[in-house]
């Protein structure tokens, strides 16, 4: 579609109720979407209960005039780009209302040809400084990220399955264990999406204030009827126009799931305190570590929110799944780590990588060629550079019985522990693991903290 072919958002504040309805008329003739206000202070409410692309207001009305109204209007996020009318205007309204940020300036009587003339050019206007606010954040991305590269089959599949779900406005799950690359995935999704010049913007679930979770989401009213105050806006509303990635969705709070599963279905959302409905306009990526099947039986996730993303689901496969990926992504993470001039990696290098099982998957990996790449010598990364097990640094005899996952996991979790000095908050980042997971995983094969020189 088309700039001309839009439809513009557009407030008409006008007490003369003639001129306002032939007003209103006009420009839903026009194909545009049209709000009316008898007065500034009905117009200012109207302002702070929903967006607005172009707003036309009239200089003298009864509550708040023009002029206030539009001082206000601008100290908005997002203000709508505002078109003065009078019809007793004079150079020095002209001159203030400019000053103030109006976009124009237009006496009484004006043709409606006119109006929507300059409705259509404040519109290019906006859609101008917008989209130079979304190349500022597209620059950063428009590499296709390393964890994406792959020679592996079912992650071939996977990523065909998400370029063609990119098309579309479902929302979509991605589920993998963590540091597979989901938000990395997320953002391959957008890419091919019909928006790729809009915002990506990523929200965790899991870090959300207790109680808060809703506003997070779909932002808050502010102030009273009688003194409204700009509102507060949420992630759904601050990612209009491109992809909102909701990491970690089966964390998201028990209060805020109906209201997200029912914006999901009927692509509209009301901000916190307010019953005015405003249109969704970003698409939903949601990440998960765990099905979500899994999470409506422990009472974490409400059926209907698991329904809304149940259009669209990728599985992400483990990094030692992807084993012949290894070579590839190894030496995509070093050139990205130490730049045209940084180390090669030696083929028993590649060889140790391939030989570890990486529960921390491609956040792990990439842990470990950084401190590789900081202590290799010579321009060459060796086996014995790689921070792993010393068991995966030597190639395994043919008549060696090889070592089961999970002892690979156990030695190497332990070793980095006591590389760490048993600081748990700097071993789950060497490992790529978050500190819950490890505090699970020194449980699980019931390691000790060394007391007196002891060790685990």
């Amino acid at each position: 579609m088309t700039h001309a072919e839009t439809p513009v958002k557009i407030l008409i504040a006008e007490d003369e109720t003639p001129l306002r309805h032939v007003l209103q008329d006009y420009l839903v003739g026009r194909g545009h979407k049209v709000t009316v206000s008898a007065d500034g202070r009905e117009a200012l409410r109207a302002v702070r209960s929903q967006p607005f692309d172009v707003a036309l207001i009239d200089i003298v009305m009864p509550e708040l005039d023009g002029l206030e109204l539009l001082r206000l209007v601008r100290d908005d996020p997002t203000p709508p780009e505002c078109i003065i009318t009078t019809g007793n205007g004079t150079i020095e309204t002209a001159i203030a209302a400019m000053r103030l940020g109006a976009f124009d300036y237009v006496s009484k009587p004006y043709r409606m040809a006119d109006i929507d003339v300059l409705v259509r050019r404040a519109f290019e206007k906006r859609l101008l400084a917008s989209n130079q606010r979304r190349l500022v954040t597209r620059w950063s991305h428009l590499d296709r990220p390393p964890e994406m590269t792959t020679v592996y089959a079912p992650l071939q599949a996977v990523l065909a399955a998400a370029r063609r779900a990119a098309a579309g406005d479902q929302p979509v799950l991605i589920i993998g264990e963590r540091g597979t690359g989901k938000t990395a995935l997320a953002r391959v999704l957008h890419a091919h999406s019909s928006r790729p010049d809009g915002p990506v913007l990523e929200a965790s679930c899991s870090a959300m204030p207790f109680g808060r979770a809703e506003v997070e989401l779909f932002g808050a009213e502010r102030g009273t009827a009688e003194r409204p105050e700009p509102p507060a806006s949420g992630s759904v509303e601050l990612a209009a126009g491109g992809t909102l990635i909701l990491e970690d969705i089966a964390q998201l709070e028990i209060a805020a799931q109906l209201p997200l599963s029912e914006a999901l279905v009927q692509r509209t959302f009301r901000r916190v305190g307010s019953r005015v409905p405003i249109d969704m306009e970003a698409r939903v990526v949601a990440t998960s570590g765990i099905e979500l099947a899994h999470a409506i039986v422990g009472g974490a996730l409400r059926t209907d929110l698991v329904s809304a993303f149940a259009h669209v689901t990728l599985r992400l496969p483990p990094l030692r799944d992807r084993r012949v990926d290894l070579p590839l992504l190894a030496r995509e993470f070093v050139s990205a780590i130490g730049g045209a001039r940084g180390p090669t990696l030696a083929d028993e290098a590649i060889s140790a990588l391939q030989r570890y099982s990486w529960p921390g998957n491609l956040s792990e990996l990439r842990n470990v060629l950084e401190r590789a790449v900081l202590l290799a010598g010579g321009g060459i990364i060796h086996a014995h550079d790689l921070p792993l097990p010393p068991e995966m640094l030597q190639a395994t005899q043919a008549d060696d019985a090889p070592l089961a996952l999970a002892e690979v996991e156990r030695r190497h979790i332990l070793a980095v522990l006591q590389r760490a000095g048993w600081h748990q908050g700097k071993a789950a980042q060497w490992l790529g693991l978050s500190v819950k997971t490890l505090y699970r995983k020194i449980r699980e094969y019931g390691f000790e903290r060394p007391h007196s020189g002891t060790s685990a």
